[in-house]
């Protein structure tokens, strides 16, 4: 008696695969540039296989106002990606347990105004943002316990998992740094899209979905041991958020090797030019371009009046009220002297007698590690005034 075995299921074609995902996106969205289509399709893909990779990073769609297309964005995503999961307004608890396959398989999540848990008037949010920055590496858990009263014990629940997010303004710094960021623009009057009706085209996107669940079982190994070649300049936390989609358009070939590293040096540029840094990041910045340009020392009071002085600055309305010398000094405290010490105000002795101020030298560390490159043509905003000059003669 002989017995057959099933032929091996055709090979599927990855570059074509992915074609036909970004023209379904093309579709119904409007994206700020060619550059985001080709990343917007690789993170669907990668989404397939993100037990190949060490991270999965997350796809965050921002902008300024309401109207721009970020929904619809996710709205096509959540019929392309595998087991989607709808989050708005989820707590951190409900979405580490569904990761942790409470509810069934790990999903995809798709998190839509995400400036309702993370905007000025929606707090801090901790736990959720340590949901989305721990389950960015595999293997990261978040620790809970769980029980009753004294019959507690801590569980780790597991949270590595691919996030997109869409939302008005921006996000926390540490989310945003592990995130491919498609910064929308609401449509022009000559940019048109098909309507999407769920009815007819859901329909469509799980067809494409399903294709892409084959072909990432076809690659599944080929992939997890590439090490893609990055472009020149990203490196550390970018390339790290890129590895994973470079790696796709490897495996899937065509002109999708050159197209996704195209996409990975433009968009990584333009996240690193809206990229304000932190505060403190902005205030190492102001002083040396703005405050203690052509002097060794100035006192806290002539530096304080110079910060508030300058226009498109935080400085003269933090939380209500002007930066004031002990702000100044505990935001300063947090960086290091070259010699691994705080820095900190000293005495500055001038002709009304010892004030305390800061030493360009004792800052000197912090601008090398921390800031940007000085601009070519950076000059004070705001002119040193006689009276600040007095007080060091």
């Amino acid at each position: 008696m002989t017995t057959t075995s099933n032929p091996p299921a055709p090979s599927i074609d990855g570059a074509a695969l992915l074609n036909e995902v970004e023209a379904f996106h093309r579709r119904f969205n409007v994206f700020p540039t060619e550059g985001a289509y080709v990343a917007v399709a690789l993170w669907d893909a990668h989404a397939h296989l993100i037990d190949a990779f060490d991270s999965t990073p997350r796809i965050a769609f921002l902008s300024p106002e309401p109207g721009s297309g970020k929904s619809r964005a996710l709205e096509i995503q959540e019929t392309l990606v595998p087991n989607s999961m709808a989050a708005v307004d989820a707590s951190a608890s409900a979405l580490f347990r569904a990761v942790s396959g409470v509810e069934g398989e790990r999903p995809t999540i798709i998190f839509d105004e995400i400036d309702t848990v993370f905007g000025p008037k929606a707090g801090e949010n901790e736990q959720l943002r340590g949901f989305l920055n721990a389950g960015h590496r595999r293997g990261r858990k978040m620790y809970r316990c769980v029980g009753d009263g004294a019959n507690q014990t801590v569980q780790g629940f597991p949270s590595y998992c691919a996030v997109a997010m869409a939302g008005l303004g921006s996000l926390p710094d540490t989310i945003l740094t592990r995130s491919v960021i498609i910064r929308m623009r609401r449509r022009a009057r000559n940019e048109k899209v098909e309507p999407y009706r769920i009815g007819e085209h859901e329909k469509q996107g799980h067809a494409i979905r399903d294709r892409l669940a084959k072909w990432a079982d076809q690659v599944r190994d080929r992939v997890g041991g590439i090490r893609p070649a990055m472009p020149e300049g990203v490196a550390d936390r970018p390339a790290d958020v890129w590895e994973p989609l470079l790696a796709v358009a490897d495996v899937a070939g065509g002109d999708w090797p050159d197209r996704a590293r195209a996409a990975c040096a433009e968009l990584v540029k333009a996240s690193q030019t809206n990229d304000k840094g932190s505060l403190g990041i902005r205030l190492l910045t102001d002083l040396r371009d703005h405050v203690l340009i052509g002097v060794d020392k100035l006192p806290t009071v002539a530096i304080l009046d110079r910060l508030n002085a300058l226009e498109d600055a935080p400085w003269a309305d933090l939380h209500g009220k002007p930066l004031d010398n002990r702000r100044l000094s505990k935001m300063l405290a947090e960086y290091m002297t070259g010699d691994n010490e705080p820095i900190a105000s000293r005495n500055i002795r001038t002709a009304g007698g010892v004030l305390k101020g800061y030493f360009a030298t004792d800052l000197l560390d912090a601008w090398q590690r921390y800031c940007p490159p000085p601009q070519e043509a950076a000059t004070s905003a705001t002119p040193l005034q006689p009276s600040s000059e007095a007080l060091l003669t």
